[in-house]
């Protein structure tokens, strides 16, 4: 048994806003996942330290659009920004009576200002949660995110969410019909927090006959904190922990910072645990994967009130065994991802034997990154490893003068419309370009290689540690081309996502999509550990 071990994050890379429930023998996780499709990814683990992604409660374009999940750039007073991306927030996991239900909030946007934001809160169900067949959408109405559900002991069924405007924000609690979304009582505020900003992220818990409801506060960076409150009757009034903030990195000097947006639960052994969001940040100010989950260790007081360990890499989970190869793995396919309502007669898949690369076919389309409703061709997977490589490989690929059918085809580290670098080759002109770009940062810059002769195998190649990424190009199999490297800051700030490496397919002529042409792209591999 590893004593002590590198078990943190338990789901590293983009992974924020965890929720569990424990169902027999297992335990089941989501994660929020803003504008990408699929939506909600739902992994299970029987020990709390290796996990399989099983599938996504969003896995129907016709369940919900991502459209309109664009990203504001929020400027301060002080110079700082922030990145805040629309689509799926932070969704909550139950178990009840044979049925699995995820409660969540789709931020539409329909205009620049937070009070344009549309929030559509809905249900979705399955009562067979492995074969991925989640229900449409039961919408219910709350002007609100951060919606959780809770079952009383008399059967009734409750919502509580983080209600609008912020940073203020609400904590409110009301009976809902699960069939129909209505809502069966007026809402209740339940408590206000401890006077930290944005109080949100609310789980209720029963326990020795008191309601104890759990909250975030501070905001989802720095100031990032855990506190709780209790009552003996569900609509309160709530007394505050004398132990609160019960979790927090806040003003330590921790390598995990902005820890927050915890759900708590207890194991199959009667131990409790909390998974939260954290940001593996250190002294250098990066954000580097953004918010990943973690899991923390909880201990109830002797006058009943509970309190968790400060985050930390390393952590003894009793009578586990740590084997990295299994620590995290998906069924085929489930942790791929799409930028907002993926057009999937884009994409075509060879999978390959067990352990070999996958072989994609993806038709080029006429919208780029840039664009902020629309589903460039793109598809990939969550930067997992602090340290690794990835890359693709173009087999014989041929370039014409005369048709310019596509212009860009390569491999990207894409976060959302505003930040992403990558490495393409234009067709038309035979070249290997690098770029960045990085809106609120003003940073958009790119170096061009020559490439010799009009076809040829290339490998496209994108290297990273926490402090840099780096980008290269393998000609003919053994001519290796150094483009560049840019600082992982320029790709680094306080948001909600995490960068996603991906292939991708850029038509441009006259912005019209007819002529796009098909680019096949030879083991694609994400991820790979540096040597």
């Amino acid at each position: 048994m590893n004593s002590n071990a590198q078990i943190n994050p338990i789901i590293p890379g983009f992974a924020p806003d965890p929720s569990l429930v424990l169902v027999g023998d297992t335990y089941f996780l989501v994660n929020s996942t803003f504008h990408l499709f699929p939506g909600l990814p739902i992994y299970t683990s029987k020990d709390l330290v290796h996990w399989t992604q099983i599938g996504n409660a969003i896995n129907r374009t016709e369940q919900l659009s991502l459209a309109k999940s664009a990203t504001r750039i929020n400027f301060f007073e002080d110079g700082d920004h922030m990145y805040a991306t629309g689509g799926l927030y932070a969704p909550t996991i139950r178990y009840h009576e044979g049925t699995f239900y995820v409660v969540c909030t789709n931020v539409i946007r329909h205009g620049d200002k937070p009070s344009d934001d549309e929030l559509q809160n809905f249900i979705v169900s399955t009562t067979d949660i492995y074969k991925g067949k989640w229900s449409d959408p039961v919408f219910f109405e709350f002007n609100g995110i951060d919606t959780s559900l809770f079952w009383d002991t008399d059967g009734k069924v409750y919502i509580s969410g983080s209600k609008s405007p912020g940073p203020m924000t609400k904590v409110m609690l009301f009976e809902i019909d699960l069939v129909t979304g209505a809502k069966l009582t007026e809402e209740k505020e339940l408590w206000p927090g401890t006077g930290g900003i944005y109080p949100e992220g609310p789980h209720i818990y029963l326990k020795n006959g008191f309601y104890y409801l759990m909250i975030a506060e501070g905001g989802t960076h720095e100031g990032h904190m855990v506190t709780m409150a209790r009552s003996r009757s569900i609509f309160g009034p709530y007394e505050a922990s004398p132990e609160n903030p019960i979790l927090t990195a806040a003003g330590t000097d921790e390598y995990v910072q902005c820890t927050g947006h915890c759900e708590a639960f207890e194991d199959k052994n009667g131990e409790w645990w909390g998974v939260c969001l954290a940001i593996r940040k250190g002294a250098d100010l990066l954000y580097g994967l953004g918010r990943e989950t973690f899991l923390v260790k909880g201990h109830w007081t002797e006058d009943g009130w509970l309190k968790f360990d400060r985050a930390k890499t390393h952590l003894s989970v009793p009578g586990v065994q740590v084997k990295e190869e299994e620590r995290l793995t998906a069924v085929p396919d489930v942790d791929l991802l799409y930028i907002h309502d993926p057009e999937l007669s884009r994409y075509t898949i060879y999978s390959q034997p067990k352990g070999s690369p996958t072989n994609y076919v993806l038709t080029a389309s006429a919208h780029d990154f840039h664009a902020p409703e629309a589903s460039p061709t793109f598809v990939g997977k969550r930067q997992r490893l602090m340290t690794g490589t990835s890359s693709v490989e173009f087999k014989d690929l041929k370039f014409s003068t005369v048709d310019k059918a596509f212009t860009h085809a390569g491999l990207a580290v894409y976060k959302d419309e505003h930040r992403f670098l990558r490495i393409f080759i234009a067709g038309e002109t035979m070249k290997v370009v690098f770029e960045i770009v990085n809106k609120a940062k003003q940073i958009e810059r790119s170096v061009e290689h020559q490439l010799d002769g009009k076809s040829g195998d290339f490998k496209l190649v994108v290297s990273y540690t926490e402090q840099e990424y780096r980008a290269s190009v393998v000609v003919g199999g053994d001519k290796t081309v150094e483009l560049g490297k840019v600082d992982a800051m320029d790709l680094s700030a306080k948001d909600f996502v995490g960068p996603i490496i991906g292939l991708f397919a850029f038509a441009d002529r006259d912005g019209t999509e007819d002529r796009a042409r098909e680019v096949w792209f030879s083991n694609f591999v994400v991820d790979n550990k540096a040597t």
